[in-house]
């Protein structure tokens, strides 16, 4: 049985549905961009809020961004391998 999710959870990292054709590296990629998303806008409120300086937000996006890139570069721009009959487990 599904546990029923904390409303705190569902405010302070809200998800939403996925839309496009779900493949395990669409979904994958699709969960890293929200995450991404959701990062941005804390360390947005953080420099605004004055708890961070403008050039460590700067920082940490930078590096968010690459992380995301990289993400994008191995789920999605990238073709799997292809498997022949003979990479399948047989029943020997």
């Amino acid at each position: 049985m599904a546990e029923t999710p904390d409303p705190k959870d569902n405010f302070l990292t809200p998800r939403s549905s996925y839309w496009g054709k779900p493949t395990l590296p669409n979904l994958t990629f699709n969960a890293n961009l929200q995450e991404f998303a959701q990062r941005i806008s804390y360390i947005c409120n953080l420099e605004t809020g004055g708890k961070i300086s403008s050039e460590e937000a700067y920082t940490e996006i930078k590096q968010l961004w690459k992380q995301l890139k990289q993400s994008k570069k191995n789920l999605l721009d990238t073709l799997p391998p292809e498997l022949g009959p003979e990479d399948l487990p047989g029943d020997d």
